[in-house]
């Protein structure tokens, strides 16, 4: 990595979730200064295990409290912000949307709020969005053109959210970037109701895996270290006028079936013996979505290191580490 981020001070919100963990790790490496927003210290989480708070300044709050989040940018003097704090199960989001939409809607407008109010010193912004802020659409791939229009709750809350950051870009010229990833895997994820966790876990104690759906979603699945590097890429090129306000999607541009997932994973740990149970009571959720990077990779020269095995390869070897320890 470059000399970009020495010295740099950087301001992270998610740094508990599984690409924060990855972010801050990567921004340690390169000699930045790093803060982060921590609303609940799960010593679980691998922020905390790997040991790399004790390298962070700690900030505890919550995204819904701007006095917080204010404090935070002024009295660290912050350069950089990487917003990726949310609330990112889809699941939880339809059983209950309120607090979805304050931690994603109101957490990101009063985080860039308090980024504008300190524009003199502030001059890099990235929001994590989604691929599910496109909704549903009849042409695939997403491109950047793709319009943003959610419909269930958790995919609206990333609609706004991307709404909000162009908006800030738009009439205040925050210098803000926008990066829209598929379902991102990796150590670190320990939400077991998501497909990569549970199947790993389920697999490991001997037991079948739990497919919500009927198993023919159609996702993009990209690796945790291939994100994180991918966001800091975003932020290096944030002087470019191609790149202030625009929205950038990352995939590694192969999609797969649920079920193609599971069975990849089942080969890897030498686990075809053990059947998933496909339970088909998936609710609020997008059955076809993947993404074009064509435009990172023209405008930002990114693309994806890992191929989807050697991710999940990593991935497994993680989840034994931790679940031996645990």
């Amino acid at each position: 990595m470059s000399g970009f981020w020495q010295n740099r001070r950087v301001f992270v919100t998610g740094a508990t979730g599984i690409v924060g963990s990855w972010l801050v790790k990567d921004l340690l490496a390169a000699g930045a200064y790093v803060v982060a927003l921590v609303r609940d210290a799960d010593p679980q989480s691998e922020f905390f295990r790997s040991g790399d708070f004790q390298s962070v300044a700690i900030v505890n709050g919550a995204l819904e409290d701007f006095a917080t989040l204010e404090r935070a940018i002024n009295e660290h003097e912050i350069d950089t912000v990487f917003h990726l704090g949310a609330q990112t199960i889809v699941g939880t989001a339809h059983r209950s949307p309120v607090p979805t939409f304050e931690a994603n809607i109101r957490g990101s407008y009063f985080l860039l709020e308090a980024c504008r109010l300190h524009q003199d010193r502030v001059r890099r912004v990235v929001i994590a969005s989604s691929d599910k802020a496109y909704g549903d659409q009849p042409n695939l791939p997403y491109t950047e053109d793709t319009p943003l229009q959610g419909q269930h709750p958790y995919d609206v809350s990333k609609s706004c959210t991307d709404l909000i950051a162009q908006t800030y870009y738009h009439t205040y010229r925050l210098p803000v970037a926008i990066a829209r990833c598929g379902n991102v895997y990796g150590g670190g994820d320990l939400n077991w109701s998501r497909i990569v966790p549970g199947t790993v876990r389920s697999l490991l104690q001997g037991m079948p895996p739990l497919i919500r759906s009927d198993g023919r979603y159609v996702r993009d699945y990209l690796y945790v270290k291939d994100v994180a590097r991918a966001y800091l890429r975003l932020a290096e090129c944030l002087e470019d006028e191609q790149v202030q306000g625009g929205g950038f999607n990352f995939s590694q541009e192969s999609p797969l079936t649920v079920l193609e997932l599971v069975d990849t994973m089942r080969k890897l740990m030498h686990c075809e013996h053990i059947a998933p149970i496909v339970q088909n009571v998936a609710q609020g959720e997008i059955r076809l979505q993947h993404l074009s990077s064509a435009k990172a990779r023209s405008i930002l020269g990114w693309h994806a290191e890992f191929s989807l095995n050697a991710g999940l390869a990593e991935t497994i070897d993680w989840y034994k580490e931790f679940l031996k320890a645990a």
